[in-house]
């Protein structure tokens, strides 16, 4: 499927909790196409800027903006048929099946897709996740791991110009892990913006294009996973000392050795 390029733009984004400042004069350029991983120290702002990004925190208008319209303008139907977002920790409110489940993230295109076109694309997410064998399982008598590829599933059900997700990994084995990343990084390739959190730094080399690193709020770096994810930044904000392991035949992908926490003099 092709897609038009698309764009999500952060012009000096600032948000407060009460009088903390939780993101402060966050300025980014989002293009579809390509991979964007944020990372950071707990407490960063990751999380807080994904859901900015998607809509559901309020922001100053023209703040954020998509494909130059301010963001806060667009109906929450429409931005959600353009933005899927999974949150960090997930609520399962029902007993229902997983096909059910899949089936809410086309919602969004209710009165606008036929059943039919709906029904299809819920088969293609769950096949492209490996969740097909499920589809009649309740969701609640699955695996941490089982349930967080099926809401993964739920999301790309939308097949949306915009994937934003908040450490989707997190509850994988290392083999689902590499799966569920490969497959973003496969649906960016096809046209689709993806920007998630993640913790761990050779994963987001992995698969990253683009790596931004908040740290108190603030983007410290921004750049390709090499130049972002520098020994030095990764002792200024994480306090570890860490280094890039490169094969330089090409055959095995970067990555980043960390050695322990390092000693400040």
């Amino acid at each position: 499927m092709t897609r038009a390029i698309s764009n999500l733009k952060v012009s000096g984004l600032q948000f407060r909790r009460g009088s903390r400042i939780i993101l402060d004069s966050i300025d980014l350029q989002l293009q579809s196409g390509c991979v964007t991983a944020v990372l950071g120290p707990n407490g960063a702002g990751k999380s807080t800027l994904l859901s900015c990004v998607a809509g559901l925190l309020n922001t100053p208008q023209d703040t954020v903006q998509l494909d130059g319209a301010s963001l806060a303008s667009i109906p929450a139907m429409q931005r959600a048929r353009r933005i899927a977002f999974l949150p960090q920790t997930p609520e399962i409110a029902w007993a229902v099946d997983v096909e059910t489940l899949v089936s809410l993230g086309r919602i969004p295109f209710q009165g606008v897709a036929s059943d039919a076109e709906n029904h299809a694309a819920v088969l293609r997410a769950m096949e492209r996740t490996q969740v097909t064998q499920w589809s009649k399982r309740t969701v609640t008598t699955l695996s941490g791991g089982e349930r967080a590829r099926v809401l993964l599933a739920r999301i790309l059900a939308g097949e949306s110009d915009w994937i934003l997700a908040d450490e989707p990994f997190t509850g994988l084995d290392p083999s689902h892990q590499f799966e569920a990343a490969e497959l973003l990084r496969s649906i960016a390739d096809q046209g689709c913006g993806v920007v998630l959190t993640i913790h761990d730094l050779t994963l987001a080399a992995r698969i990253a294009d683009r790596v931004v690193i908040l740290d108190d709020g603030r983007v410290v770096a921004d750049g390709p996973p090499q130049a972002a994810l520098t020994p030095q930044i990764l002792r200024d904000v994480y306090e570890i000392d860490a280094q890039w392991l490169i094969d330089r035949s090409g055959n095995t992908p970067p990555m980043i050795a960390i050695h322990g926490r390092s000693v400040r003099r």
